[in-house]
Formats: structure tokens, C-alpha cells, sequence
């Protein structure tokens, strides 16, 4: 072989380039790694100076040098969790394997380092981890993520499970990957810090948000507790915000929003939710993002509060809230399927919704098309009674008094007369703020309701022997005939006649029904204590007279 004296540069990532003499150090590097053993001999026979250009070195310069004092020390060098990740990688790239050097090669080496991976100090896996994150994703391919990765979580969960210290010994070989802290203080620090499931939480933010996804990831296929997996989310989305900039908060942000939605969502706090919901508004939020958050809020809007709800509009919006937003928790809501809905869950919604319907009513920027769809975004089977919607209407057409008639009925649509209280249908018909159909209707439906509980009451009356039956069907009759007038005499009004003639009229409608209100609780007085005298002697009966007097 002829004898000269060449250099041969070695240029790592742009970062640093390094001189090796051709003659002497070539084949000592060229002997532990098959890429610079090929790349050599393609160029021997070609030109004596040339420069190895590598872009993508997985460490950099540091990590090159590490290499290099593995070849000049003939294959030896101290392998620990800092730098395990490092020379594993690296052993990767250059091809450091069998098939170069079968007794020092340096994946081998680092390979039978890490089976020692239970023998590591929960510090010295979070150091190695740490070193891991940096080199993805060459890092990947190489196994030791992996390996990392599920000896963390093993130790999570075997310290969840038992009263074992998370700090493994490193006394020996023999020792079990887990042994109970023998240090006082080290053990009531850590009770005092954290409890026995959270203890893990802050040790766990010196990682990224990438390797903190493949971390949860992992838990839930290993059906980790939903619950504490969506407490340490929520915990490292708020502590890393800290000092993380607009961007970082962003990147955050959407992993964590992604991550949530794995979860099982009954485990998942709405409050915390809306914690990230108001962040998000503040930032620039991917609308996959944002689609993902409102629709796990949705689904859990029965555990909403009011102030959860009053989120202030968009830039750009002359609504005081973003009433929107909340008829898209609604449609998500609802998006599962009404018969799926639990009936305690779909009152708890409505009820919030009238409040938030409430609280957006004087808004004087709120267009009618918009309350109309807050009015009528829940089912009617969601509300046991219209008071509410009727009290927020009322609010509404004193704010939005410049409505023309046709817009006011359009609103009152989404009345149910029938779940109106005596007490808002009598209302509504004193109300000059509502159109005078809505009155009419209103107070129809209220004698309509009167009539049924009448009806009812007098098909239990023909099932009792009571001596006063005749004198109650007589007065059955004077009551169908006050019903049948008051039927008649709604259909008669002129609805184009003068407002004042008309509310006169309401007023004697009003009348008829508070008597027919009257006379029915009489009557059901009356049947309570006739059915509770039908068991009794006959000599109780005679006093059943005195009652229908």
C-alpha cells in the first residue's frame, strides 16, 4: 500500500469539521464502522483528499467525538443513561455492528448496557428520556425510546399500585427494580409533595410535548387510569405555560387537546375544559383543534356552569357573548342522540340553557334569529316548564321593542303554551309587549289544561258511591257549559280589532279560567277525602253531603 500523508475532513451536521490522518487513524475508524469503511474504499482508488459530508449525525459534533474516542481506545468507552441514547443512535448511523467488528462493536454494547435498564434510578431514566426527545426521530427506529418509554410507565404504575419508592435502587444486580425508601425524609417529602398517584406529574415536565404524547399514548394501551392520566394533562398544559412562549402555548395546546379526546370523557374535568377553552381564545388554535375542545365540552354540558357559558363574543362581533359557541356545545350535546340522553342530564342542560338565554336576552345586539335558535336548540321533552323562556322573551321584547309584529310571532313560536305555569299564562295575556294571538293561545291552552284535569277528575268521580253524585253532575254540566264558552268565545275575537277592546276581552277570559281553576281544586279536594271515606263505614258517608254544599 503506497505511503502519504492525507487528511481527510469529516464535516458533522455544519456544525464542526474534524481531521483525521489518512494513513494512520483511517483504519482505525474505518474498523469499527462499516459507512466509513465503504465510503474509504470507493475512494482510494479515485482521489488521496477528500471531505465526508454529514447532515444528518444523529448528537452532532459532541456525539462524533464520543464515537471517535470509542475507535482510538479500541473499542471501549463508559456507557450510562446521559449518553447511552446518544452512542445507540450513532452505533445506528455509522453502522458500528457485528458485521464490522464482531467482539467491540458499539451497538452491541449499548444494547447489553440497556437490558440494565431496571437497575436505573428513576433520575437516570428521566435523563435518558430527556436525551431521547432530542434525537427524534432517528431515536425511534433504534428500539431504545421504546425501552425507555415502557420502563417509565411500568414504574408509574407499580408505584400507583403499591407503597414501593418510584426510586429504584443501584446497589447490585440482585437488587429488585423497586425497593421501599429507607430514607425518612425522602419518603415524607414526597407524601407531603404529592399523592401516592401524582407523584410523577412535575418529574414528567421536562419533557416535550411530542414524547409526552407517545407517554400517554402508551398508558392508554396499557389501560392506565383515565382519570389521573387527564389530571397530569391538564397539570402540564398549565405549568408549561409559564414560560413558554405564544407559539410553544399553541403547540402545547393542540397535543393536549388531542390527547383528551382518547380519553374516556366522564373522567375528563369540564371545568378544566373551559379552562383551556378560554386560552384558546387567545391564541391561534388550529379549527380541528378547536372542534375537538367544543365538542368534548358539549358532551359534557350538564356539568356547565353559567359563568362557563358567558364566553365574550369574537373580535368582530357586536354580541355582548358568544352565543355561537354555545349553540355548538348544544348541537354536540344532542349530537349522541336524544334517546341516549339521560332525562336528569337533558332538565340539568335546559335549565342551564334558560339561564344563559336569560342572561343574553337585554343583549341589544342580539338578533332575533339568534334567540329563536336558543329558544328552540333543546327538544321540547328538555323542559318541564316554559316559565323561563317566557320570562327571557319578555326580557327580550322590552330590550328589542322596534320588532315588527311578524318578528314577535316568530319568536313566540317557540312558546309551549302547555308548559306555561297559571301564573305566566295569566301574564303573557296582561303583557302589551307580546302579540295578541300569543295571549289568545296562551290562555286557550290554559283552559284546555283545566278541562283535562276536569275531565279526569270526574272519570274517578263515577267510580265512587257517593251520595252527592247527582249534585256534582249537575254541577259537571255548569262547568262544561263555562268551558264551551270560554272555547267560543276565543274563536269569536277579532284579532284586528282595537288592542284595548281585545285586552278587555282577555280580562274576562282570564276571569272564567281562575273560576274554573277554583271550582277543579275544590273538586279534587273533594275527591281526595271521597276516596279515603269509600273504605269506611256507611255512617262516614253521610257526612259526604256536607262537602258538595
Amino acid at each position: 500500500m503506497e505511503s502519504c500523508c492525507c487528511d481527510l475532513q469529516v464535516d458533522v451536521n455544519g456544525e464542526e469539521t474534524f481531521m483525521v490522518d489518512k494513513d494512520g487513524n483511517e483504519k482505525i475508524i474505518s474498523s469499527f464502522s462499516g459507512r466509513l469503511s465503504k465510503l474509504f474504499a470507493k475512494s482510494r482508488s479515485t482521489v488521496n483528499n477528500f471531505k465526508v459530508i454529514f447532515h444528518d449525525f444523529p448528537g452532532g459534533g459532541e456525539n462524533f467525538e464520543l464515537v471517535s474516542r470509542f475507535c482510538y481506545n479500541n473499542g471501549i468507552i463508559e456507557i450510562n443513561p446521559s449518553n447511552i441514547a446518544l452512542l445507540n443512535c450513532a452505533a445506528h448511523f455509522m453502522e458500528m455492528n457485528d458485521s464490522v467488528s464482531r467482539r467491540n462493536n458499539l451497538l452491541e454494547q449499548t444494547e447489553k448496557s440497556l437490558e440494565q435498564i431496571s437497575y436505573w434510578s428513576w433520575s437516570e431514566l428521566l435523563v435518558a428520556l430527556k436525551q431521547c426527545q432530542d434525537l427524534l426521530p432517528v431515536v425511534n427506529s433504534s428500539g431504545i425510546l421504546q425501552k425507555c418509554l415502557d420502563s417509565l410507565i411500568g414504574r408509574v404504575a407499580l408505584a400507583n399500585s403499591s407503597e414501593a419508592s418510584p426510586y429504584p435502587s443501584n446497589s447490585s444486580p440482585d437488587s429488585s427494580g423497586f425497593r421501599v425508601s429507607c430514607d425518612t425524609r425522602s419518603t415524607e417529602s414526597l407524601k407531603n409533595s404529592y399523592s401516592r398517584v401524582t407523584w410523577w406529574f412535575e418529574d414528567l415536565l421536562v419533557l416535550n410535548p411530542n414524547l409526552i404524547e407517545m407517554v400517554v399514548k402508551s398508558m392508554i394501551s396499557r389501560k392506565y387510569d383515565h382519570a389521573i392520566i387527564s389530571r397530569f394533562l391538564f397539570y402540564y398544559q398549565k405549568s408549561k405555560f409559564v414560560t413558554a412562549t405564544s407559539n410553544e402555548k399553541r403547540k402545547i395546546t393542540e397535543s393536549i387537546v388531542d390527547l383528551l379526546c382518547f380519553l374516556d370523557q366522564s373522567f375528563v374535568s369540564c371545568k378544566s375544559l373551559f379552562g383551556i377553552l378560554r386560552v384558546v381564545l387567545s391564541l391561534n388554535i388550529g379549527k380541528g383543534c378547536r372542534n375537538k375542545l367544543e365538542s368534548m365540552i358539549g358532551s359534557q354540558m350538564d356539568q356547565a356552569t353559567l359563568d362557563n357559558l358567558l364566553v365574550p363574543s369574537p373580535h368582530g362581533c357586536n354580541y355582548l357573548y358568544d352565543v355561537n359557541l354555545v349553540l355548538r356545545f348544544l348541537k354536540a350535546f344532542l349530537s349522541k342522540g336524544i334517546s341516549k340522553i339521560s332525562l336528569i342530564c337533558l332538565r340539568r342542560v335546559s335549565s342551564l340553557t334558560d339561564l344563559y338565554i336569560a342572561e343574553v336576552a337585554p343583549d341589544p345586539s342580539l338578533r332575533p334569529s339568534k334567540f329563536i335558535a336558543l329558544t328552540s336548540a333543546l327538544p321540547g321533552t328538555a323542559r318541564e316548564s316554559y316559565d323561563g323562556i317566557y320570562h327571557a322573551m319578555d326580557m327580550y321584547l322590552e330590550v328589542h321593542a322596534g320588532l315588527s309584529e311578524e318578528e314577535k310571532t316568530k319568536i313566540c313560536c317557540t312558546l309551549n303554551y302547555d308548559k306555561l305555569s297559571y301564573e305566566s299564562c295569566i301574564h303573557l295575556a296582561q303583557n302589551t309587549k307580546f302579540p295578541s294571538k300569543t295571549a289568545v293561545q296562551a290562555l286557550i291552552s290554559q283552559q284546555s289544561k283545566l278541562k283535562s284535569l276536569l275531565q279526569e277528575t270526574n272519570h274517578s268521580r263515577s267510580f265512587t258511591d257517593s251520595p252527592c253524585s247527582t249534585s256534582s253532575n249537575g254541577r259537571k254540566g255548569e262547568k262544561d257549559d263555562s268551558q264551551e264558552q270560554i272555547v267560543l268565545y276565543a274563536g269569536k275575537l277579532d284579532l284586528s280589532a282595537d288592542n284595548q277592546k281585545l285586552r278587555a276581552h282577555l280580562k274576562g277570559m282570564q276571569w272564567r279560567v281562575m273560576e274554573l281553576e277554583k271550582a277543579c281544586q275544590k273538586m279534587q279536594t273533594q275527591m281526595a277525602k271521597m276516596m279515603k271515606s269509600k273504605t269506611t263505614s256507611h255512617s262516614n258517608a253521610k257526612s259526604l253531603p256536607k262537602l258538595c254544599s
